[in-house]
């Protein structure tokens, strides 16, 4: 019997292991989504930077979680032997691999924002400093219950702030975090004339539909896989993004009139809102969450662009930064049980942690980048940005004839 009750805990042990791994190997994939996503709009002199940021800063997000980040947010740290390191098949392991590709999303959002004049190293470096420090910080508050911001919360409220997956942790951070580089940055040379917006259309729609549908694979191992374990995973979580999904494309055809650059971003902007309530939503409920989503990154979007002259290149700001307080939010409405939800949710802990979200997030951007604007510049040359950053910084277009 005893030698029954270790197999089947080595079976579960590595079950958990395999189960996280692919998670994390899904979201690791999804990194590709960013890169064309970003690729097919920018402009085609700035394919090669588009491609070039996106693995450079992973590997920069990489160190900073590896050495850092993680131990700030959950007080854990890989200075072990080898033979400690590799308990229960290595999952707390392949658990910061999981992590780490979340961590990893926050410059992958920055950087559509920024594209086009950011500086290449300083980037890096706000890079390092965001998965470091200030991600973490928010990280460790949601998901460890460190500060004691989430007790507070459960006392004063009933409930703590839910964010199964991260509309707020991830998404709305990276949204914000963004919103400030964008503003430190300004906006493109000859973006706007005479107060006018200049369409910059984008240099290759079939790669940016591509990269739409890698996020949305992979999208179903950061919300399934935020189990952690087999024994937690859950099919409501996987028919809850789907609608989601479903909701932001159609609400995105219908609202943005048949373009296909909202198209494509519509279905992001439906899983960045159910990530928070994906375990506790009604499938109408989440079909209603991801609409709603959908027609708000159409409208946010084209207010920035045209109103507010914000140049927030892929929309950053309105598919993650507002989707995703949208996201916190609806799953304090839709999560309850009156509307078909598992309950156990409160509306004004969505809100508060909601907020502490943003306020962590944009302070945090505006502090990183301000940081490095007075001390190295965060913006290209006047010449460079002309020429394009793929010439002025890699040497090299994307084409062989460039």
């Amino acid at each position: 019997m005893e030698n029954l009750d270790s197999a089947v805990e080595n079976l579960i042990h590595g079950s958990n292991t395999l189960f996280i791994l692919l998670g994390a190997i899904m979201v690791l994939a999804m990194h590709a989504g960013f890169a064309f996503l970003e690729v097919g709009t920018v402009r085609h002199k700035n394919q090669v930077n588009a491609l070039s940021k996106i693995l450079s800063d992973f590997a920069m997000s990489a160190l900073a979680y590896f050495f850092v980040g993680y131990w700030i947010a959950y007080g854990v740290s890989f200075f072990e032997p080898a033979a400690v390191l590799t308990e229960d098949h290595g999952y707390p392991l392949v658990k910061f691999f999981f992590l780490l590709t979340f961590a990893a999303a926050i410059p992958a959002i920055i950087s559509g924002g920024i594209a086009e004049r950011a500086r290449f190293g300083p980037q890096l470096c706000a890079t390092l400093l965001i998965v470091a420090f200030v991600y973490p910080f928010f990280e460790g508050m949601i998901w460890n219950g460190n500060f004691g911001f989430q007790a507070w919360l459960s006392e004063r409220f009933g409930a703590a702030f839910h964010d199964f997956a991260g509309s707020v942790v991830v998404h709305a951070m990276g949204g914000w975090l963004a919103f400030g580089a964008v503003l430190l940055l300004g906006a493109r040379k000859g973006r706007y004339r005479e107060g006018r917006l200049v369409a910059f259309a984008p240099s290759n729609i079939p790669f940016l539909a591509l990269g739409s549908w890698i996020l949305i694979i992979g999208w179903f191992g950061f919300n399934v896989m935020s189990a952690q374990t087999l024994g937690n995973v859950s099919g409501l979580v996987a028919v809850n993004s789907l609608m989601a999904m479903v909701g932001g494309t159609v609400a995105a055809l219908v609202v943005g009139r048949n373009d296909p650059g909202f198209l494509h971003n519509g279905p992001l902007a439906g899983l960045v809102a159910i990530c928070a309530g994906s375990d506790l939503m009604h499938p109408v409920g989440a079909l209603v969450t991801g609409a709603i989503a959908g027609a708000l990154f159409v409208w946010a979007f084209i207010a920035t662009q045209v109103k507010w002259k914000l140049d927030d290149v892929l929309g950053v700001w309105p598919l993650h930064g507002l989707c995703g307080v949208w996201g916190g939010i609806a799953c304090g409405i839709f999560g309850q049980q009156t509307l078909g939800g598992l309950g156990d949710v409160n509306l004004a802990s969505q809100l508060v942690g909601t907020a502490a979200g943003v306020i962590v997030a944009l302070v945090g951007g505006l502090v990183v980048y301000g940081l490095l604007k007075a001390v190295t510049g965060i913006r290209l040359s006047q010449e460079q940005e002309f020429y394009g950053a793929d010439l002025s910084l890699h040497k090299i277009g994307a084409n062989s004839q460039d």
